[in-house]
């Protein structure tokens, strides 16, 4: 019977994986809270230049994720990371600080720019640690880090803002990054050969599992004849469209929240937790079974169709609803989050290593620019309609044709024999 690889890879690794990633994601979606407690009127911060604050940090999250996976991949993704941590921390206590919005312009595209090297080196990083037939639960695990620390962060940073003000949210909630550098730093090793704590027959079982997955994959050259594939470029266009909708509510959520009648930051805070917890249990749920039984495309696109119609029904019923509305806001978070793990296990299995960081940090960074387009214009229509109806068919809409390129992406996969026969895993 074979034996399976080191168990203790998931208990070594993965806590570890998972609060870095979160310390990203609390750094980057606190602003949505500081605006909604007081930042916006104390620096005199108009709804439209607030829409523009909370996308500029996608804007430069979207210019460095091919280089950051390209370094991860061919140096070092624990000293990226370890660097990273240490800036956006700094960047982010700096944000408490700020008396001119200048300066908050800048600081909320250089943290972009920090932190754009986050998720395709943690992507490269777990491709060296964990075989496909375990990939799409270890990136569920790092990406949880990002409803998990929303849901936190949403109940904490209402109380933050209610004891200390937005100045000291910043502050406190930046701090912790830098500090949890040098445990990153301490804890994790690039590759299993320089973990002290595998033993030789681990080391070469691991490592035989990974090289023999990368024999059923076509070669591809370099960087730019994977970037022309059709099936990278349709999920890259795909994930734009994802993280329209995504970035939409998550930046936005508590403005809708606090908007209903006699509603307090703290009770915003615990409301705007909800839709996070969903968002765990689901994710959690579908990678387990698109790893048990090797499909991908059956765990994406019916979610982000769910997360359409959970937008189009809050539009029908109007604002004078807010709990029946509320219910499917639940609905279209919990929905959009779903989908992560399996949706990135796609490229590592259907494009050899020496490109597939790279492909994964293509696609991230067009994530990026949708969700700047999702941020800022969902933030925009708030503001000029004066009411949410508008957004809500905004990101319906880029929902539904994000989950039909999904399956168009998939099909073009299969079609043009992107892996050899002999590879079992079916994302078709």
């Amino acid at each position: 019977m074979k034996q399976p690889l080191a168990k203790q890879r998931w208990l070594r690794l993965i806590p570890v994986v998972f609060i870095t990633y979160s310390l990203a994601y609390l750094d980057r979606a606190n602003y949505a809270f500081g605006a909604a407690g007081g930042m916006a009127q104390d620096l005199q911060i108009t709804p439209a230049i607030s829409s523009l604050l909370g996308s500029l940090f996608f804007l430069g999250y979207f210019f460095f994720q091919v280089p950051g996976a390209h370094y991860a991949e061919k140096k070092s993704a624990k000293v990226l990371i370890f660097w990273s941590l240490i800036a956006w921390g700094a960047l982010a206590t700096a944000t408490g600080m700020v008396s001119n919005v200048n300066f908050l312009f800048i600081i909320r595209f250089m943290l972009g720019v920090v932190e754009s090297a986050v998720m395709p080196a943690m992507l490269v990083f777990l491709s060296h640690w964990f075989t496909k037939a375990e990939r799409s639960r270890a990136n569920t695990f790092l990406i949880l880090g990002n409803p998990v620390t929303v849901l936190w962060m949403s109940i904490v940073s209402g109380y933050l803002l209610e004891a200390y003000g937005w100045r000291w949210m910043f502050i406190i909630e930046g701090l912790p990054a830098v500090i949890w550098a040098f445990l990153w730093w301490k804890l994790v090793f690039d590759h299993p050969k320089d973990a002290k704590w595998l033993s030789a027959k681990e080391k070469a079982d691991l490592q035989g599992a990974l090289e023999k997955e990368q024999e059923g994959i076509k070669p591809v050259k370099n960087y730019r004849e994977a970037f022309k594939s059709k099936v990278v470029i349709l999920l890259a266009a795909q994930y734009a469209l994802w993280s329209v909708g995504l970035y939409g509510f998550v930046m936005w959520l508590p403005s809708i929240i606090k908007a209903a009648p006699n509603m307090s930051i703290v009770q915003t805070g615990w409301l705007s937790a909800v839709p996070y917890v969903l968002a765990v249990i689901l994710m959690l749920t579908a990678s387990h079974f698109s790893d048990k039984l090797q499909k991908r495309k059956e765990f994406v696109w019916p979610f982000l169709f769910i997360g359409a119609i959970a937008f189009y029904a809050s539009y029908l019923i109007g604002p004078d609803h807010f709990w029946i509305s509320f219910v499917l806001l639940i609905i279209a978070g919990g929905a959009m989050y779903a989908p992560y793990g399996p949706f990135f296990a796609i490229i590592p299995e259907i494009l050899p290593r020496n490109v597939a960081g790279g492909a994964m940090a293509l696609i991230n960074s067009m994530g990026a620019l949708g969700s700047f387009v999702g941020s800022y214009v969902v933030g925009y229509l708030n503001g000029s309609t004066g009411g949410f109806a508008a957004s809500y068919i905004f990101m319906a809409g880029s929902l539904l044709l994000s989950a039909i390129l999904t399956i168009v992406a998939t099909k073009q996969a299969k079609e043009k024999h992107i892996k050899q026969p002999n590879v079992n895993t079916n994302i078709s």
